[in-house]
C-alpha cells in the first residue's frame, strides 16, 4: 500500500453526502482527528487485516472484492465521491468485528478521507447516540435472525434425515426380527428331527456320515453363488424332479431352499451315495433344516451389519465425537450423506458415483461440508421430482479438489441463475423451503473453506461444482 498525506479541507468534506449535515465545528474536528491520503494503484487494505481505519472516497476509483479460494473476486467498482469502506462497524462493541471483511484497492491515484477506527467509533457514539443504538440493534437483530433461520434450516434437514434414517433402520430391523422368529421355529423342528434320528435304526457310521454331510452342507451355503431368476428356476425344477424320483416327499417345497443354499444335483448324488436308501428322505429333511437355519442366520447377520453401517454413517454424517476441524476424506463424507438421504431419494433416483479415489484427504470442517452435500443433493432430488439420475463426481482441478453434483432435472432457468445463492430466494412452494440452503452452503464453502461454488445448467444437465483447497490456508482455523 503506497500513500502520502495531503491537506484536509472541511469544505471538501461538507460536499460529500455522508457529511453534508454536519456543522463547521464537527467538520473541523473530522479534519483534525482524521487525514486525507493519496493512494497509488494497489491495495488500500486486504481482507483479514485488522480493521484500523474508515475510508471515504474523495477522488478516484475503488474496487471492492472478497476472497474465494485463492482468488479475489470483485464485488463492486465505483468512482462515486463519498462512498465509504473499511471499519464501518467500528461502533460495535464486539471484538470479532475488528478485521476487514473484504479487500479494497484503487486502479488509479485516488484520494481518501481516512478516520482511525477508534475515532470513528467515539465520534459516532458522541454525536449520534440514538443512531448507534438503532444500528447496533439492527445489526445484531439481523445476525440473530440469520442464525435462528439457519438453525431452522438445519433442523428441517435433520428432521427429513431422521425420517429417512428411521425408515432405513426399520427395514433391516424388521428383517432380523422375522428371521429370528423363523429360526426359532426351524431349531425346534431340528430338535424334533434329532430325536427321531436318535431313536431310529441308524448305525453309528451312518450317523457319523450324516453329521459330516451336514457340516459340508453348511459350508456350501456360505459359498452359495448368486443365480439369475432363470438359472434359479431351471435348477429348482431339476432338483424337484430328483427329489421326487428318490422318494423324498414335498420335493417342490424343498428344492427352492436347496437352490438358494447353493446345493445342486451333484451334491445330492453324493448324499445319496453316502447314506442308505431307506434313510435318504430323513437325511434330506435334516439337511433342509440345516440349509434353512444357515440362510436365516445369514439374513440376521446381513440385517445387523446393515444396521451397524447405518449407525456408522449417521455418526460420520453428524461428526459425533470428532473434532470440528480435521483432515477428512471427502468420499467418506459423500457416502455417509448419500446413505442418510437414501430413504428420501426413493427407488426412482439412480445414484452414480464417479470418484477419483487417488485424491488426498483435505483440511475441512466435515460436519459443515456434510450440510453442503445435503443441501445440494436435496435440491437435485427435488428438481428431478423423484425420477432421474444423480451423478456425484470427484476430481482434481488444478490445485483444488472438485466435487460435482449432476442431475437430470429440468435445469435452473437463466433468469434466476444469478439469484439462487441469495438469502431467502427459493423456487419451492411456500412452507417447503426457507431459501437459505444455497446461501448457507456458499458461506460454508467460501468463508470457512476458502473454496467456491459454481453452477452450470441446461435442461437435463445441471451441475453444482464445489471446489475446495487441498491445503489449509492461513485463515483456515476453527473460529472462537
Amino acid at each position: 500500500m503506497s500513500s502520502r498525506p495531503v491537506p484536509c479541507e472541511p469544505a471538501e468534506l461538507s460536499s460529500l453526502f455522508l457529511f453534508e449535515k454536519l456543522n463547521a465545528d464537527q467538520l473541523d474536528r473530522l479534519c483534525q482527528e482524521g487525514r486525507v491520503e493519496l493512494f497509488e494503484p494497489g491495495y488500500v487494505y486486504q481482507e483479514g487485516e485488522p480493521a484500523t481505519c474508515f475510508f471515504v472516497l474523495l477522488e478516484g476509483t475503488i474496487v471492492m472484492s472478497r476472497r474465494v479460494g485463492g482468488d479475489d473476486v470483485e464485488i463492486s467498482r465505483t468512482s462515486k465521491r463519498g462512498v465509504y469502506a473499511g471499519a464501518m462497524q467500528a461502533y460495535l462493541a464486539r471484538t470479532d468485528q475488528t478485521r476487514y471483511k473484504g479487500s479494497a484497492r484503487v486502479t488509479e491515484p485516488s484520494r481518501f478521507f481516512v478516520l482511525p477506527a477508534e475515532t470513528f467509533s467515539a465520534i459516532l457514539r458522541e454525536w449520534f447516540p440514538m443512531a448507534v443504538h438503532l444500528l447496533e440493534g439492527l445489526f445484531f437483530g439481523s445476525q440473530n435472525t440469520q442464525r435462528a433461520i439457519g438453525q431452522r434450516e438445519r433442523l428441517l434437514a435433520l428432521g427429513s434425515l431422521s425420517a429417512g434414517l428411521t425408515h432405513e433402520l426399520n427395514n433391516p430391523a424388521a428383517a432380523a426380527a422375522r428371521a429370528t422368529s423363523a429360526l426359532r421355529d426351524r431349531v425346534a423342528h431340528m430338535r424334533h428331527k434329532l430325536g427321531v434320528i436318535a431313536s431310529g435304526p441308524y448305525e453309528r457310521d451312518a450317523l457319523k456320515s450324516l453329521i459330516e454331510i451336514q457340516e459340508g452342507t453348511a459350508d456350501r451355503v456360505a459359498k452359495a453363488p448368486v443365480l439369475s431368476p432363470l438359472e434359479a428356476s431351471d435348477r429348482e425344477d431339476a432338483l424337484a424332479d430328483w427329489l421326487d424320483d428318490h422318494g423324498v416327499p414335498e420335493g417342490w417345497r424343498i428344492a427352492p431352499t436347496f437352490v438358494q443354499g447353493g446345493l445342486d444335483i451333484d451334491w445330492l448324488e453324493q448324499v445319496a451315495a453316502t447314506v442308505d436308501e431307506e434313510i435318504l428322505p430323513g437325511a434330506i429333511g435334516w439337511l433342509n433344516y440345516t440349509v434353512e437355519t444357515e440362510l436365516l442366520m445369514n439374513e440376521i447377520a446381513d440385517s445387523t451389519t446393515r444396521i451397524s453401517h447405518l449407525v456408522d454413517a449417521a455418526k460420520q454424517y453428524s461428526q459425533i465425537d470428532r473434532a470440528p476441524y480435521q483432515v477428512a476424506d471427502v468420499h467418506e463424507l459423500l457416502d455417509s450423506t448419500l446413505l442418510m438421504l437414501a430413504g428420501k431419494m426413493g427407488s426412482g433416483i439412480k445414484v452414480v458415483k464417479e470418484y477419483d479415489r487417488t485424491l488426498p484427504r483435505i483440511p475441512a470442517y466435515p460436519g459443515e461440508l456434510n450440510q453442503v452435500w445435503t443441501n445440494l443433493i436435496d435440491n437435485a432430488v427435488s428438481a428431478m421430482d423423484g425420477e432421474g439420475t444423480l451423478t456425484v463426481r470427484t476430481a482434481l482441478d488444478r490445485d483444488q479438489l472438485l466435487v460435482e453434483f449432476r442431475d437430470s432435472g429440468p435445469g435452473v432457468p437463466a433468469e434466476i441463475r444469478d439469484r439462487i445463492f441469495d438469502p431467502f430466494f427459493t423456487t419451492k412452494p411456500v412452507g417447503e423451503g426457507t431459501g437459505l440452503g444455497l446461501d448457507i452452503s456458499w458461506r460454508i464453502v467460501a468463508n470457512k473453506h476458502h473454496g467456491s461454488i459454481h453452477v452450470e445448467s441446461v435442461p437435463g444437465n445441471t451441475r453444482f461444482q464445489v471446489r475446495l483447497p487441498l491445503t489449509a490456508t492461513d485463515t483456515s482455523e476453527e473460529p472462537s
